[in-house]
């Protein structure tokens, strides 16, 4: 029987505020099983307990993503990965070193006890230490791993605000921890070390140049062009890691990448037919054609890549029929939001399901 004076339950889905009650409350919900929006410097991450199969089921079940998509493991710090990983290359640790925490996802040989819900049934793991203050904070309270893919339906436009993984998924979520926008804005690197040749298998801030200056070599970049056909042949056998389907990061609305030359005359072309269209150019300047919904951004790498998926949110909520984005630059800066386009670009005008 409940009290007259007892307090509510507190709503599912809710966004707190990070202060250490939320903080502390948020690592009680991952120890009981439940699932948590967390803050990354990447994106927001939909986090459970590492450990716990059946916890981790609920992230599949909550985004719709299929059981044999792996997920990437947080750690509170670098020292936790022998809990994680069977071997370690020196060169994966010099990268740790480098670059933790931060932006980068190791892939190597997992360890006895990591749960097949995490690696989607494979011999491998993805882990990394997040550098945002709030991400930590929760780890170091929770001082375990947390499987976190980005807080969005599978497939669609990840999430760089609590608000963002509010209006993506409401109570499927315990709660939101809000720790504002996302520093970075899109996902890390992921760099494989379970073979013999270290490969990026997802670009991210962290640049394979990046890669090179500390461990003296250049990574193999998959998909990167002239590649031999035995180099080609390799890339079958790399790990399945997340965000590396074709189609991922996408709008419900159709998408078009389009070279700044074509831009103007393509939107012109299809208000003239009638329909709503969205422009995002870094370059080409506002037509003011009353037609259509112009958004300018930046023409720089980093600021780009911070605003793209508020960006894509707000011009896939614009009512348009199509968006247009102005191409970008082919220069090593730019690899990675590229990657993110290209792959929204094939996702884009799919039905929004429910799951």
């Amino acid at each position: 029987m409940i009290k007259p004076n007892a307090e509510p339950a507190p709503a599912r889905g809710r966004i707190e505020p990070p202060t250490l009650t939320a903080i502390r409350h948020a690592a009680d919900l991952l120890r009981a099983g439940d699932i948590v929006g967390m803050p990354t410097e990447t994106v927001y991450g939909l986090g459970a307990d590492a450990l716990n199969p059946e916890a981790v089921k609920k992230i599949f079940a909550a985004k719709g993503r299929p059981a044999d998509h792996p997920l990437i493991v947080h750690l509170p710090d670098a020292s936790h990965m022998v809990r994680w990983a069977a071997s370690i290359p020196k060169d994966a640790i010099a990268l740790a070193r480098a670059f933790w925490p931060g932006p980068l996802t190791l892939i190597l040989k997992r360890a006895d006890g990591v749960p097949d819900e995490v690696t989607g049934g494979q011999d491998t793991v993805g882990l990394r230490v997040p550098s945002h203050s709030i991400a930590l904070a929760l780890l170091q309270v929770f001082d375990s791993g947390i499987a976190a893919p980005s807080a969005n339906r599978f497939g669609r436009i990840s999430p760089t605000t609590a608000e963002h993984v509010h209006e993506e998924l409401g109570d499927k979520v315990a709660m939101v921890l809000d720790g504002g926008a996302c520093a970075v804005g899109i996902e890390s690197t992921i760099v494989d070390f379970s073979r013999d040749t270290p490969e990026i298998l997802r670009p991210g801030a962290i640049t394979a140049d990046d890669i090179a200056g500390v461990i003296g070599r250049r990574p193999r970049v998959r998909g990167e062009m002239g590649e031999s056909v035995q180099e080609a042949a390799a890339l079958s056998h790399a790990p399945r890691v997340s965000g590396a389907l074709a189609a991922h990061y996408a709008p419900a609305t159709p998408l078009r990448l389009l070279p700044a030359e074509k831009l103007i005359e393509e939107a012109a072309m299809l208000a003239g037919e009638g329909s709503r269209v969205a422009v995002l150019a870094h370059t080409v300047a506002d037509p003011h054609d009353a037609r259509l919904i112009w958004q300018s951004v930046q023409c720089d790498a980093a600021a780009y890549g911070h605003d793209l998926y508020a960006n894509l949110r707000k011009l896939d909520a614009s009512g348009a029929d199509f968006i247009l984005l102005e191409a970008l630059p082919a220069s090593e800066d730019w690899r990675a939001i590229a990657d993110r386009l290209g792959r929204a670009v094939v996702g884009s005008g799919a039905e929004q399901d429910e799951t």
